[in-house]
């Protein structure tokens, strides 16, 4: 292709943006200090060397170039106004960069978008009073912020109390500062959103770990919570990101409150650390999908779709020099693990020297793959040196195993077995539609949030688990009739087999558990090859154990091998 894209900055975002834009013989040039990330890896010599913030840097780089764009928002946004002017195109539009350097104006910015954003004011000052005063107004602890150059948590101070505020004012002293109420929340979340042209996409929702205020672990798509919450969760971040002008990658991160509301948090205007894991995961990644809509190039919406589950772990330096290559040699020796480094040196405490991403078909298998690495990467923080990873966590389980009570458990039995025989993770549950309802229809509404693939339910006389199961999940209800007292399990059966349109639910023949752990099997298998090999491994042992009865009962005769069954 015959484009060149200016980039100001050359960390590690350029540098994964370089990448990107050498498979579509895309040219980059980064304007960043010598042998900055983004130039290490583009062989040609008009990369421009300087300050991202210099005025005549930006314009030499501006004259270079095809279009402009940014990998980290602290430049200098009039320059690149100014250079828009004059005919070199920016995006996303320097007004947009000029207002979200500003965490304040962004923050008022959303506010007026009609954005839910935690509670905000504005200081005048930095003094004792007010900061005094903004403790009355929004209670304690309450966030005292930096309005400009502030990311990973640096700019940011809890006020804890009146007590803590000359604290407060020691550490962000000589900054424009605004305060937010303290936000509870259940977990972070964020969404990738690429403004293009035409129209603004989204990938999916992805729940973020912080540790010391940087980003630890990315969980995509996030874990425990709903359709609906992940829905929202990309229209909010669709709404915020339609306010501003230009095109390109923005990260829109938010907090999920206790009560399920969303609150947009803060909103960058490039591509960020959250989205890492598109790389491997997704047929486009960020960096893939910055390029396309920077350069207004097709980009169908269902390239940014997951092809499977992913987990992103940051490569973090340590106290020791290298410290963080332990981190990179357990990875390197991990299945489904991708290593990406940043060509940054040595490394220093806390500094991102790169990104570990692992795929998976499920969740559970990428947590429990990813485990030891988060050992040896929390040893590493702690500043003692990696040690021996633990063993692999358990995995999470897929099926649930609900019965209305334990009388159910020796139905269950050969389910909950064969399960553990075809290495598929599942839980028991004593839970009933008719003595705890309530109880029962929280599980089931949750079972998709807590990671569960199936639900297998087993049930007598009037069979109502299964079917009320059904009523509160969106995953697929196994039903086991269980034999009873006077009906011999048909009563259970017919009424499993009789749910209304709308809410259906699969049933096996009475007591037989172990064809419902075969048909759970076989709903997982369609997403899991190995699942499906085992469920065909299974089906060839049965075939085996046919023939060699008849093997037998041929060399035997039927009389000496019916007196052999007697015995």
């Amino acid at each position: 292709m015959n484009k060149t894209i200016g980039v100001l900055g050359g960390g590690q975002l350029g540098r994964m943006l370089a990448e990107s834009a050498n498979r579509l013989n895309i040219k980059l040039v980064a304007l960043d200090k010598p042998a900055a990330p983004a130039k290490q890896i583009t062989a040609h010599g008009a990369h421009v060397d300087g300050s991202f913030k210099d005025p005549a840097s930006i314009r030499a780089l501006a004259s270079a170039v095809d279009v402009l764009t940014i990998e980290i928002e602290h430049v200098d946004a009039v320059v690149l106004a100014e250079v828009e002017a004059a005919g070199t195109p920016v995006h996303p539009a320097p007004s947009t960069i000029r207002l979200i350097q500003d965490k304040f104006e962004q923050k008022r910015h959303l506010r007026a978008a009609g954005i839910a954003v935690p509670d905000f004011v504005g200081l005048e000052s930095n003094s004792m009073e007010e900061l005094a005063r903004v403790g009355d107004l929004l209670g304690y602890p309450y966030m005292l912020k930096s309005r400009k150059e502030a990311y990973d948590g640096r700019g940011n101070f809890p006020v804890s109390s009146r007590d803590s505020i000359p604290a407060a004012q020691a550490a962000l002293a000589g900054r424009p500062l605004y305060a937010e109420r303290w936000c509870p929340f259940e977990c972070e979340l964020a969404v990738i959103v690429v403004q293009t042209s035409t129209d603004t996409l989204t990938y999916p929702a992805v729940e973020t770990v912080h540790a010391d205020s940087i980003c630890k672990l990315v969980y995509a798509p996030a874990r425990n919570i709903s359709t609906a919450t992940a829905a929202a969760a990309s229209a909010l971040a669709r709404r915020a990101v339609a306010s501003f002008s230009g095109r390109g990658i923005f990260a829109v991160e938010l907090f999920l409150q206790p009560s399920g509301d969303l609150l947009v948090n803060e909103i960058a205007p490039r591509p960020h650390n959250s989205g890492h894991w598109t790389i491997e995961a997704c047929p486009l990644s960020q960096f893939d999908a910055h390029l396309r809509a920077v350069l207004d190039l097709p980009l169908p919406p269902s390239s940014l779709l997951p092809r499977e589950p992913a987990i992103m772990l940051n490569i973090l330096g340590g106290a020791a020099s290298g410290a963080h290559l332990a981190l990179v040699d357990a990875a390197l020796a991990t299945p489904r693990c991708s290593v990406h480094l940043y060509g940054k040196g040595p490394g220093t405490p806390g500094r991102k020297m790169g990104h570990i991403t692992l795929t998976a078909p499920s969740m559970s298998e990428a947590s429990a793959l990813m485990a030891p690495l988060v050992h040896v990467a929390d040893q590493i923080a702690a500043r003692v040196g990696a040690d021996v990873p633990p063993p692999l966590a358990a995995p999470a389980p897929l099926v649930a195993v609900i019965m209305g009570s334990d009388s159910d458990l020796p139905t269950l039995a050969p389910c909950l077995d064969l399960l553990e025989k075809l290495d598929i993770p599942a839980d028991a549950h004593v839970t009933s539609a008719h003595r705890t309802p309530a109880e029962m229809a929280s599980f089931a509404s949750r079972a998709a949030q807590r990671g569960y693939k199936v639900i297998i339910a087993a049930a007598g006389g009037a069979a109502h688990l299964p079917g009320m199961a059904a009523a509160y999940t969106p995953l697929p209800v196994i039903g086991v009739p269980v034999k009873g007292s006077s009906t011999d399990g048909m009563d259970s059966l017919l009424s499993i087999v009789q749910m209304p349109r709308g809410v259906p639910v699969a049933t096996v023949a009475i007591g037989n558990g172990v064809n419902a752990a075969l048909l759970a099997a076989r709903i997982l298998g369609v997403h899991d090859v190995r699942v499906r090999e085992r469920v065909e491994r299974y089906a060839s042992e049965a075939h085996a154990e046919v023939r060699g009865k008849e093997g037998r009962l041929e060399g035997m005769g039927w009389r000496e091998y019916l007196q052999g069954m007697k015995k």
